[in-house]
This record gives C-alpha cells, structure tokens and sequence, in this order.
C-alpha cells in the first residue's frame, strides 16, 4: 500500500470510530467555533442541563474530592454503545475508590430530545449512574466538545486532566483514571485493566473488515441515493429502486417521504436497501406514534439465518417498537461485500441512519 493510500485508509478508520458533530455548529454557539481550545485546566460547568436521571441537579461543587468521569452520548449512536462496556467497568472496578461517571446526553437526532426516550435507552443498557439531559448543548458547548462519545476525567480538585474522543484510547483513559484515583488518596485500586463484558451490540467493531461508512437517510446529510427520481423532499413520492447498488450506496422502494433528517414510509412494503462492506448493519428507525412496525430483512435476497442481528430472527423478521437503533445482520463467515434490504409491513417507519460494525 503506498503511503497515501495508507494515509486514507488511517483517516477512514478513524472517523468510523466517532462521530463528528459538524451538523450541529449552530447549535454550539458562535463563541465555540471550528478553532475552539480544549479548555485544560478549566472548571467544568453541568449547569445548563435541561433535566437529569438518576439524580438531583449536581455541579463541579457537588462532585468536589471524587474523579469524575463525564460520558458525552446520544442514544442511537453505535461509537457510544460500543465504548460503554469499558465505562461500565470503570464504574464498577473504581466506584468505591472514589470514581463517579456522569452521563451527558446530548441529542443527535429529534425524538432524542424526549427524555422518555432516553430513560427508557438508559435503563435498557443497565445504567444507573447520574445522566445530564442537555438538550441545549449547553454542557456540550462548556466542555468545548465535539464529538460522540467523548470522554473527560476531572479531578479531586475540579480539573479537567485528560479527555478522548470515540472509540479506543480505553488503556490511556484507565491509566490516567488510576492514577488520579491514586492522587485523591485511593487506597488499593486492584489490577488493571478492569474486566470489561462486551457482547451483543456492544461487541467491539470488525474494523479489519469493514469498509461502509454511516449513511444518514435524510437529505440533509445523505449521500449516495440510487433511487428513481432523485430526492423530492418533504412530499409523498413513489420511488422504484436501483437494479444494482455500488457499495454505499442505498435505495428506496415504494411510497416514501423523504425529510431533511429521515425518510418516512407511506404505505405497507416500503422497502430500503443498502450494498456494504461490514460484519454488521443497523439501522436507528422510529415506528409512528403509539404503534409498531413488523419487517423482514433479507441478505443477498435470502434470509439472514445464522447472520441474524440482535433485533432480528433467522427468517429476518422483526418488530420496531421504539425509536432506537436495531442490529438487522451480524455475519458469523467470512465477511465480503453484500446487500441488505429490509421491508416493512405496516406504514409510518421513519429511517434515519445506517451504521456498521
């Protein structure tokens, strides 16, 4: 490989780590901009959040003498589930030496701003440790972040000391928890590194074999859309679908209305298709208010058997009852390039992201 195309290969993996909040510079505020620092040695402010789980209001005062890890995340976001065992172990491994984890979420997309939604998310991964709902991004604009998941480690003393951002790094982090631990005066922290329990769709990403990128399915953000016509925003469209898709591409079939942040089905059978490169496929979907949406997804134009994600069964079929992400494939062989179409039975689904692992 020369070592551009090195270079490139590096950059790809990288952002397929994280996920980069550049659609949301107007909602940072002027005063955070492209070229903000990291503000080290700074005292962090929790004061701008909108509601909390899991706890009363707490600021930097509240959590004076206890490291404090600060968890940055939105719900949906495939990098955060990922990076959560490690902070689950943390939090388990450190929290009676001294360790507190507070969540921050702050919202990618809209039905991520119902804090229903996001109880009902955080109760479901098990997590009871205080969680910021910042709907505003005000927490997010006082830590200068940018990014999901980010990770802060603060002091005894209310300092900011070390931060990453994405999946990895997890070493680096532990490392420098344990030792401010050690510096607020922790007595036997245990071996390192904690016991971490990844499995389900929290399992660590293939990244020797992935090659799909995420692809937002509204026109905001999309690219790539193989179907016929072109993207006729914000009104009902019937849309034939692409013969054949090139890798990151996708498509849709059927009566669809095509928003700035998702697509919507409008009658039974609408159906989405995507080509990839990647052991698993999900897919963040919302079903209409106070109902549910039946599918079946199909791989290569059969069932998925074995390859079946989380959410589904071996004939493919599956129910989406709330607005979260839902694993549709994890291949068990050896993974090549393949074709994932899902249909849905009943109408109203709203699609918003494909993500892969």
């Amino acid at each position: 490989m020369a070592p551009h195309d090195h270079l490139t290969e590096v950059a790809r993996r990288l952002g397929q780590r994280l996920r980069h909040d550049a659609v949301r510079a107007e909602d940072r505020g002027a005063d955070d901009g492209a070229d903000a620092l990291w503000p080290a040695e700074e005292e962090f402010s929790l004061a701008g959040a909108t509601d909390w789980l899991h706890s009363p209001p707490l600021s930097g005062a509240d959590l004076r003498g206890r490291v404090v890890l600060v968890d940055f995340r939105t719900y949906t976001c495939i990098n955060w589930l990922r990076s959560l065992p490690h902070v689950r172990a943390w939090e388990e491994a450190y929290r009676d030496s001294g360790l507190v984890v507070v969540g921050v979420h702050s919202p990618e997309f809209s039905f991520e701003h119902d804090v229903d939604n996001v109880r009902r998310a955080m109760r479901d991964r098990s997590i009871g440790h205080p969680v910021a709902i910042d709907n505003h991004f005000a927490v997010w604009r006082s830590f200068r972040n940018h990014f999901w998941p980010a990770r802060y480690l603060v002091d005894a003393g209310g300092r900011l000391r070390h931060h990453s951002f994405g999946e990895g790094g997890y070493e680096e982090d532990e490392t420098v928890l344990r030792q401010l631990l050690g510096e607020a005066g922790a007595g036997d922290l245990g071996p390192a590194p904690a016991p971490v329990d990844a499995r389900g769709i929290e399992a660590p990403a293939d990244w020797d074999t992935l090659r799909s990128a995420e692809t937002y399915l509204g026109y905001d953000r999309t690219s790539g859309f193989a179907s016929s016509p072109d993207v006729v925003p914000d009104r009902p469209q019937a849309y034939t679908a692409s013969e054949r898709l090139r890798l990151g591409h996708w498509s849709l079939a059927g009566s669809w209305t095509v928003g700035a942040e998702s697509s919507s089905s409008q009658e039974p059978g609408g159906r989405l298709t995507c080509r990839f490169h990647a052991r698993d496929v999900h897919l963040v979907v919302a079903p209409p208010a106070g109902a549910t949406v039946r599918f079946r997804v199909r791989l290569d134009g059969r069932d998925p058997g074995s390859d079946h994600g989380t959410d589904v069964d071996s004939t493919g079929s599956g129910t989406v009852t709330g607005p979260r992400l839902y694993q549709l494939l994890r291949r068990r062989g050896a993974v090549t390039g393949g074709t994932c179409e899902v249909e849905f039975l009943d109408p109203g689904v709203a699609v918003y992201a494909l993500t892969f692992g």
